[in-house]
C-alpha cells in the first residue's frame, strides 16, 4: 500500500511541477530531491544579496542516483528519517549522531523511503560502511554502532599518535589537595 501512495505521490508531483531542474526549485523542497536528469538537488548558501542576508539557493550536484529521477522526498519520509529540508549540501556528518541512525535504520524510513536510504548508503560507502550492517549493529548495539564508523578511520580521521597512547600520556590519578 505504502509502494502505491508513494508512486502515486511521484507522478502528482511530476505532472504539478513538471520536469524538476534543481535551480527553478524553491529552497524549501531542494534537499532530498532529484532532478529529471537523475542528479541530487543540493541546497547552498548564497552569500551574494544586496541587503547583506543570507539567502538559499538550490543547485544541481554531481551525484548521480540511479533509479529515481524527477523527485520530491515526501514531509512523511522527512519526518521518519530525521533529515531536515534546510539541509546544507550533502554530508555523512549525520551517520555518527546515534538518534538520527536509529531513525535512519528504523522500518518506517528503512523500509519506505528508498531516496534517503539509496544517498545515505552511498555516503556510509563512501565511508568504508555498510549501511545494511550498521543498521544491524545499532539496532542490537547502538554504541557498536557508532564505533564501527568511528573506528573505519574515513570519518574520524586518521590517528596521528603512533604506538599506545597509554605510553605517551602520563595518566597516574591526580591527588586532592592537601588541607591546610
Amino acid at each position: 500500500m505504502a509502494l502505491i501512495l508513494f508512486i502515486a505521490f511521484s507522478f502528482f508531483l511530476q505532472g504539478a511541477l513538471g520536469e524538476i531542474i534543481c535551480e527553478k526549485l524553491p529552497s524549501e523542497l531542494c534537499s532530498f530531491s532529484v532532478s529529471n536528469s537523475g542528479k541530487r538537488c543540493l541546497l547552498e548558501k548564497n552569500y551574494a544579496t544586496s541587503d547583506g542576508t543570507v539567502a538559499y539557493q538550490c543547485k544541481t550536484s554531481d551525484v548521480s542516483v540511479a533509479v529515481i529521477h524527477d523527485f520530491i522526498e515526501t514531509d512523511i519520509c522527512i519526518s521518519a528519517c530525521g533529515v531536515e529540508r534546510k539541509s546544507i549540501g550533502i554530508s555523512s556528518d549525520s551517520l555518527l549522531q546515534p538518534h538520527f541512525t536509529a531513525k535512519l535504520c528504523s522500518p518506517q524510513c528503512y523500509q519506505a523511503c528508498p531516496n534517503i536510504v539509496d544517498l545515505y548508503f552511498n555516503l556510509a560507502l563512501g565511508e568504508g560502511v555498510h549501511l545494511p550492517t550498521l543498521c544491524e549493529a545499532q539496532r542490537a548495539n547502538p554504541r557498536r554502532g557508532m564505533f564501527q564508523i568511528q573506528s573505519s578511520g574515513a570519518v574520524a580521521g586518521p590517528v596521528s599518535a603512533p604506538g599506545p597512547i597509554s605510553a605517551e600520556l602520563d595518566i597516574s590519578p591526580a591527588l586532592a589537595p592537601i588541607p591546610a
